[in-house]
């Protein structure tokens, strides 16, 4: 009998990665189809990091690591830690794992217990909600507004939290919509969290060093909860390494100890040379990093400026990240061919056929009424799908 278990059952496929799905197969028969439904830089991973792993493969670094991961590595990220954000953690606070959504699913699975709430600000990451419920929590979503570039206030989180409140999940810059929260909202957010001692603060903050309004802000930087606070990054999008699969938790070194129990028996530690050229990259001056972040912001004005003077296309100038996260509800019920558009997911499949343009539906992270677009790819690629669109939306009648 062929039968899953029923938390498998239960999840919902990435909707990203189902356009993605979608889009290689129309590009497989020969359409030309320019993606922005991918999350990852399109630049290459550096040389000086792809020589650190040559050279981990000459001198044998082929057994087993240990697995939280070598001591080496978990001092790189303590000194960045350090470095970059003035924050003190020890090596054994530090868990490396298999990418920074199994950093964020061992952190879940260690802390949420059957019944526990989740808070989670809408607009969220797909994997978000779908990883609670692995965890057998319940996720309590709250809506965010583009008026307030879809951030939680202090007075939406007190609203939220109940009795059963464990976490709550920030991300900051944020997938989908590039917000990021500054020192004073993160402060005010800090003193609600200060009076209810029993939730941990969750902060994604992959997307650290794509920020173009200044100094990453972690909420990890107040004493009042630095102690139930979990950082959760990598080395993906900062240093072009997203198939590298290296993340990591920083966190109080009880949920540490409970997240390499839990990898332990799971997974054991990550590939051994993909560690060591996440050394060389962690260790590094950043000036790779800084490149991108340029080419990002320039992009990020090119699609700012293209998609706001496209009719229906109604958005804010993200902070950070390589996404916009355009409210698009002004086309539903708008037609073409006699076939009407009646939500994102449906805008979405339009844009694929029609203009050969992959977007990913809001529904995918919580609002229905946007779709979100990567600019992680090059600037005439952009600038071609922005006409793309632009004719696709002036066929909508």
């Amino acid at each position: 009998m062929e039968k899953v278990s029923s938390r498998i059952a239960s999840l919902e496929e990435s909707q990203t990665i189902a356009m993605s799905k979608k889009s290689r197969e129309l590009a497989a028969q020969g359409v030309d189809i320019i993606s922005l439904s991918v999350g990852e830089p399109d630049f290459f991973t550096p040389d000086f990091v792809k020589e650190a792993a040559k050279k981990a493969i000459d001198e044998n670094y082929s057994f087993y690591t240990p697995v939280a991961g070598y001591k080496e590595l978990l001092e790189a990220i303590c000194n960045k830690l350090k470095r970059e954000n003035d924050l003190d953690y020890k090596p054994d606070q530090i868990v490396v794992s298999g990418g920074a959504k199994h950093s964020l699913s061992n952190v879940l699975m260690s802390i949420v217990d059957k019944g526990d709430e989740v808070i989670v600000p809408a607009p969220y990451w797909v994997s978000y909600v779908e990883l609670v419920k692995l965890a057998e929590g319940k996720s309590v979503v709250v809506n965010t507004t583009l008026e307030n570039n879809y951030k939680i206030t202090p007075e939406q989180l007190q609203n939220a939290i109940t009795p059963k409140t464990r976490a709550l999940l920030l991300c900051s810059p944020s997938n989908p919509t590039g917000s990021i929260y500054s020192y004073d909202e993160l402060k005010a957010i800090a003193e609600i969290v200060e009076k209810h001692p029993n939730i941990i603060v969750v902060s994604d903050e992959i997307y650290e060093h794509i920020n173009f309004v200044g100094k990453h802000q972690s909420i990890a930087q107040f004493e009042s909860i630095h102690d139930r606070v979990v950082i959760i990054n990598g080395v993906s999008k900062g240093y072009a390494m997203t198939g590298w699969r290296i993340g990591f938790s920083a966190s109080p070194k009880w949920i540490a100890n409970a997240c390499e129990k839990l990898q332990g028996q799971q997974t054991s530690g990550v590939c051994s040379i993909a560690q060591r050229a996440a050394i060389a990259a962690l260790n590094s001056d950043g000036e790779y990093t800084q490149q991108m972040r340029k080419a990002f912001q320039r992009r990020r004005d090119l699609m700012y400026e293209g998609f706001s003077s496209i009719p229906g296309f109604k958005l804010n100038k993200p902070d950070g990240a390589f996404y916009i996260f355009p409210d698009v509800s002004e086309l539903f019920g708008k037609q073409f061919n006699g076939e009407t558009i009646n939500t994102a997911i449906d805008l979405a499949m339009y844009f694929l056929n029609q203009a050969h343009v992959a977007v990913v539906p809001g529904s995918a992270f919580g609002s229905p009424n946007c779709i979100r677009l990567s600019y992680a790819t090059s600037d005439d690629k952009l600038k071609e799908a922005i006409d793309r669109i632009r004719n696709a939306v002036s066929l909508l009648k």
